[in-house]
């Protein structure tokens, strides 16, 4: 950890300047913004903060940024690429197969096709109109986050309430009582918890408002995003189509049934490997990005500054990802495995609420949703921890389990308090991507109302299109808010292993940490 020292004991009322003017000059040198809009907080006394005083500060200390060059979990690396390259040669031999048999129907266009009038020219000027309104209402809702950051968390917060009390007295009404317990539960733990996140808004509303102005000095935040989000995409197309080829080739009465041994349950085997390879491979893209970000902009941005500072290494962005996709891919295809296995766990026990609902054995019902919850919370907290264990990864270069034990350390030394403030940013960030989504469905609604395309002129399209839109909006504000939230969780990281460093980027925000949570400030 740094060796930073303070020139007497700071009094953390001094911390909450308004940083308009150039803060206290650091070496001869004037402390770096992260951004051209500054003013974090709101005065709270005219005294300037103490100086802070460097003795042998290297960020490149423990290995981080630079670790060794070695392979980190093998294992897991090795069957990570196994079961990818088997989900692959599954897929090669079962869409042969389909494509043979004339899966697509005769091709896009052809006499045979099923929907030749549907995949036409406006059916793309509209998805890419959608898209284009995506990303603009996304970007727009970013602005104003950044310009009326409280307000709009007040807001979220008693949207997550009502959300809840409305899905609670809704399965009420229509007699679910197992999932009406559950969101009832779920409903009053959201009033009582209301107060203390609303104390807890000023802090991370400056939080939110500092990792947005860095990403705006950082293109490549959203290149990566968006970049993952591309491939995340074709995984899910490639899923669907494996899928679908799979149970037309060994179903048993299929036409392939002829030259190949069919049962359903050969069917049932090869759907779940390929649903498992595909949520781990899904897992594994999203976490490579976000060990990207963390060591990347965000990660080189708390130690070296600002790139107008001349300190921070040449390419970040491409450095972290060679290493997360090379020496600590193994080590992210780990937590991301466990993961995986959780979710495949949820679906099952899903699956086995729905048959013992149909079979009508409410109290099995009830079971195996009290089950899945069960599941669900801790595929939850797992998914929250691994966050920043990947973070460990992405600056040290760690093994998996050497990170998770960081991460714990990092909680127990520093407190969960202070660290679930993010938690606030990411409610803030899901809803606009909801708001995002449904103002992308109207438009393509409003879009099919006044072009009257031929394939819809009975409207037998309307609710696919807006649901289209709908998703299309909520995935591109979706990967903006996975971006933000990567910068949040790599601050939390950086302040919990050198504090003082933050007083250097963000006066103000080190202000505030230090008056809400000053046992997060002292050194390690």
């Amino acid at each position: 950890m740094s060796n930073w020292t303070h020139k007497g004991e700071p009094n953390p009322e001094q911390w909450g300047q308004q940083v308009s003017q150039p803060p206290q000059a650091y070496n001869g040198q004037p402390a770096p913004y992260p951004g051209p809009t500054p003013n974090y907080a709101q005065p709270t006394t005219s005294t300037s903060p103490t100086p802070l005083v460097e003795t042998d500060y290297d960020a490149y200390q423990g290995d981080r940024f630079k670790p060794r060059k070695r392979i980190h979990d093998p294992i897991f690396l090795v069957f990570f690429i196994l079961q990818f390259l088997g989900f692959v040669a599954l897929s090669a031999i079962v869409l042969h197969t389909w494509v043979a048999n004339n899966g697509f129907g005769g091709g896009l266009g052809g006499e045979n096709t099923g929907t030749p009038f549907v995949l036409n020219q406006s059916t793309v000027y509209l998805l890419l109109l959608v898209t284009a309104c995506a990303v603009l209402l996304s970007v727009v809702y970013l602005m104003l986050v950044r310009m009326f950051t409280r307000a709009i968390m007040h807001i979220t917060l008693l949207l997550t309430i009502a959300l809840n009390i409305g899905i609670c007295v809704y399965y009420w009404i229509t007699r679910y009582f197992s999932g009406a317990i559950i969101f009832t539960i779920i409903a009053l733990f959201s009033i009582f918890s209301y107060f203390g996140f609303k104390s807890r808004i000023p802090l991370a509303s400056l939080l939110l408002q500092v990792v947005m102005d860095v990403s705006k000095h950082h293109i490549s935040v959203y290149v990566v995003a968006f970049t993952a989000l591309i491939l995340q995409a074709a995984m899910s197309v490639w899923f669907v189509f494996t899928s679908i080829a799979i149970y037309e080739k060994w179903t048993p009465g299929s036409v392939t049934c002829s030259t190949t041994s069919c049962s359903s349950g050969k069917v049932a085997g090869l759907i779940f490997y390929a649903t498992f390879s595909y949520l781990w491979t899904s897992q594994v893209i999203g976490n490579v990005a976000l060990a990207t970000l963390a060591g990347g902009p965000y990660g080189t941005w708390y130690y070296f500054g600002p790139k107008e500072m001349g300190e921070m290494p040449k390419h970040p962005t491409l450095s972290a990802f060679a290493r997360a996709s090379t020496m600590s891919l193994g080590s992210i295809a780990f937590g991301s495995l466990i993961v995986t296995l959780l979710e495949l766990l949820r679906m099952v026990l899903n699956a086995a609420q729905s048959m013992a609902r149909a079979d009508g054995s409410p109290v099995e019902a009830c079971l195996w949703c009290c089950a899945s919850c069960f599941i669900d919370c801790i595929e939850s907290a797992i998914r929250y921890f691994n966050r920043y264990a990947y973070i460990e990864i992405a600056l040290y270069g760690k093994t998996y389990l050497g990170a998770a034990k960081s991460t714990w350390r990092l909680f127990k030394d520093r407190g969960i308090d202070a660290l679930v403030n993010d938690s606030l940013v990411g409610m803030t960030l899901t809803w606009g991507a909801y708001a995002v989504g449904m103002l992308s469905s109207l438009f393509g609604y409003l879009y099919l109302r006044l072009t009257h395309p031929a394939y819809n002129a009975s409207g037998q399209y309307t609710a696919p299109v807006i649901l289209f839109a709908f998703l299309i909006g909520l995935m591109c504000s979706l990967t903006l808010s996975s971006a933000i939230e990567a910068g949040v969780s790599t601050i939390f990281v950086g302040l919990g292993e050198d504090p003082q460093v933050l007083s250097l980027r963000a006066p103000a925000l080190y202000g505030m940490i230090a008056e809400t949570y000053p046992q997060v400030v002292v050194g390690v």
